[in-house]
C-alpha cells in the first residue's frame, strides 16, 4: 500500500500534461532533487521504500525519546536556503538552526579533551594549552583549507564532472594543492603533536573515508565548518526532512512511503519509468535515483543497459565503512556532556586499518557521541536524556554476522561510556535500540552495509565517481553520497543542484 507523507494535491488536468519526474528515495538528496525539479516545471513523485520520509535521515521515536537516525549536525545552511527560496518561502520561517560552541569535544583515550570550534582564538588557546609550539602550524593549515574550499567546494562542488576533460582541467589546481597527499599526510605537515594530528585529520571519517587514504581535498571541510558554522536543526533533523516534504506537496508533487522500487525501466537505452515491489508501474519522462549509486546500478537495472557501470566494476569498487549505532533514552540527564562528542580508542592508524583494509571488528573502537538534549530537551522526556553512540565498523564484505556480534559489541560501548563519560549508564537505561551495516543492507539498501556509498579516495572522485547523469542509461540522474560530489549534507545537497545543469528544464519535453 502506498502512503502519502503528507496531504496530497488533487491532481488537475494542466499538471498531468507537465513532464512527470519519479524520484527513487527521500534521503536529502533526493528531496532537494524533487524541490529543484518541481521549481523548474516538473511534476515529481517521490517514492520511499520505508514508511516515513529521509532515507539514511530517519527519525525513530520510541518511548517518548527522539532519535535522528543519521545526520546530526547542519554545515553550509545556504544550500538549505536556496531550496526554501524556490519556493518563495524563507528557511528560517520554519526551521531554527542553533549554532554549536563548540562545534564537537574531542576525547582522547588518556581523558584529555580539545575543544573544537569555528572561534580562531579560541582554537589557539585549545593548541596552546597543549603543544604550545603547533600554534603557528594552526593559522598556516587553515589558510590552505580555505585554498582548497575554494577550489574543491565553491569552484568544483556542483560541476558535473560528465566529461573527462572536466577531470583534466582541475589536474594543476590539484597539485598546486598539493591534492596527492592523503589528509593525514598533509595534517602532518602543519602540526607536530601526535593529537592535533588527529583533532585536524579525522573529518572525512565524517563522509566515510580513511584519512590515511583519502586525498587531501577533503581538508576543506575543516575551513568549510569554520566559514559557515555548524548548526543543529531544533526539533531534530526530522524537522528539515518534514519541511522539505512540505514544500514539494506546496509545489503539487507527492512524497509516497512504503513504495520500495524494484527495477529502473528502460526503453531503448533510456528510462522510461519504474517498477514497484507492488507491481505497479510508474511511467517518467526522468528518473532520478537517490538509492545508493552501487545498488541503483547493480539491483535496478538490467545488466544489459550498463556499460561503464557493470556488475564486476561494481564488485571491485572500493567501499566505504559500515557504521554500528546504538540508540539510547537514559531516566537522568549527563549536564556534563556536550552536544557532540569524539571519543577516541587508543588506536588510530591501527584501528582505521583494521576496518577500512583488514575489514575486522577490532576489540576497540572510536566513538561520536550524540546528546542532542543538550541543546534541545524537547527529544526527550522530562529529566532524560537523548543520546546515540556511533561506532566506524567494516561493511559486509568482511566475514561478520551481526546477528551474533552486535549486543556483545553494545555491551562493550556500554562498558566503556560507563566508565568514562556517562558513570552508572546500565542502570538508567530506559530505551535502546541498535542499527548495524546488515540494517543499512536491508533497509536502506545500501550496497555491503557501507554506510556513506563508494570509499571517497581519489580514484573514485569526481570523473571517477558514478556521474550525475548516468553514463549508461539516458533520462537518469543520480543524487546522493554515491554520485558526485560525495556525502555529507553539502555533498548530497549539492548533487541535487547539479541537477539544475545537467536535466532539461521542463518546457524542453513539449
Amino acid at each position: 500500500m502506498l502512503t502519502v507523507a503528507g496531504k496530497q494535491k488533487v491532481d488537475t488536468g494542466r499538471q498531468s500534461r507537465r513532464p512527470h519526474a519519479v524520484v527513487i528515495g527521500s534521503g536529502f538528496g533526493g528531496l532537494a532533487a524533487a524541490v529543484r525539479l518541481g521549481a523548474r516545471g516538473y511534476r515529481v513523485t517521490v517514492l520511499e521504500k520505508l514508511d516515513a520520509p529521509g532515507g539514511r535521515a530517519y527519525v525513530h521515536r520510541q518511548d517518548g525519546f527522539t532519535f535522528d537516525a543519521g545526520p546530526t549536525i547542519v554545515t553550509a545552511p545556504f544550500l538549505f536556503e536556496e531550496l526554501w527560496e524556490l519556493c518563495g518561502r524563507r528557511l528560517a520561517d520554519d526551521i531554527e538552526l542553533r549554532p554549536m560552541a563548540p562545534f564537537y569535544r574531542i576525547r582522547f583515550h588518556d581523558g584529555e579533551t580539545f575543544d573544537y570550534s569555528g572561534d580562531p582564538d579560541a582554537m589557539r588557546a585549545e593548541i596552546a594549552r597543549l603543544s604550545p609550539s603547533d600554534v603557528a602550524g594552526y593559522d598556516r593549515f587553515m589558510r590552505a583549507s580555505a585554498d582548497i574550499f575554494k577550489v574543491g567546494f565553491e569552484q568544483l562542488g556542483d560541476v558535473p564532472f560528465a566529461s573527462w576533460t572536466d577531470m583534466a582541467r582541475i589536474v594543476p589546481d590539484m597539485v598546486r594543492l598539493r591534492s596527492y597527499r592523503t589528509v593525514y599526510g598533509l595534517v602532518c605537515t602543519y602540526f607536530k603533536d601526535p593529537r592535533l594530528r588527529i583533532a585536524f585529520s579525522f573529518h572525512p571519517m565524517l563522509i566515510g573515508g580513511n584519512p590515511f587514504a583519502v586525498t587531501s581535498i577533503y581538508s576543506l571541510i575543516n575551513y568549510l565548518e569554520q566559514h559557515w558554522g555548524v548548526f543543529f536543526a531544533m526539533g531534530g533533523t526530522g524537522r528539515l526532512v518534514d519541511g522539505l516534504v512540505r514544500l514539494i506537496e506546496g509545489q503539487g508533487g507527492a512524497v509516497l512511503c512504503d513504495a520500495e522500487v524494484s527495477a529502473i525501466t528502460v526503453t531503448d537505452g533510456a528510462a522510461t519509468g519504474v517498477q514497484l515491489a507492488s507491481g505497479e508501474h510508474m511511467a517518467a519522462d526522468v528518473v532520478v535515483s537517490n538509492a545508493d549509486s552501487a545498488w541503483t546500478y547493480r539491483h535496478l537495472l538490467p545488466s544489459d543497459t550498463r556499460r561503464r557501470w557493470t556488475d564486476r566494476r561494481i564488485e571491485r569498487a572500493r567501499y566505504s565503512n559500515g557504521l554500528f549505532v546504538w540508540y539510547f533514552g537514559t531516566r537522568r540527564q549527563y549536564p556534563d556532556v556536550p552536544h557532540h562528542t569524539i571519543m577516541l580508542g587508543p588506536r588510530y592508524r591501527g584501528l582505521l586499518h583494521d576496518i577500512f583494509k583488514k575489514r575486522r571488528l577490532a576489540p576497540d573502537f572510536s566513538l561520536y557521541i550524540h546528546r542532542p538534549t543538550a541543546t534541545d530537551p524537547s527529544l526527550a522526556p522530562d529529566g532524560c536524556d537523548t543520546f546515540y553512540a556511533l561506532s566506524p565498523v567494516p561493511h559486509l564484505d568482511g566475514e561478520l554476522d551481526w546477528r551474533e556480534r552486535a549486543e556483545p559489541y553494545r555491551r562493550a560501548i556500554a562498558a566503556t561510556l560507563a566508565e568514562t563519560l556517562l558513570p552508572g549508564l546500565e542502570d538508567e537505561i530506559v530505551t535502546s535500540r541498535m542499527v548495524t551495516p546488515q540494517d543499512f543492507q536491508d533497509q536502506l539498501l545500501s550496497f555491503r552495509g557501507a554506510g556513506f556509498g563508494l570509499e571517497p579516495v581519489l580514484s573514485q572522485s569526481a570523473w571517477f565517481r558514478p556521474h550525475n547523469r548516468s553514463e549508461d542509461v539516458d533520462h537518469l540522474y543520480l543524487v546522493g553520497a554515491g554520485t558526485h560530489p560525495g556525502a555529507g549534507l553539502p555533498g548530497v545537497l549539492s548533487s541535487a543542484r547539479i541537477l539544475d545543469s545537467v536535466v532539461p528544464d521542463a518546457a524542453a519535453w513539449t
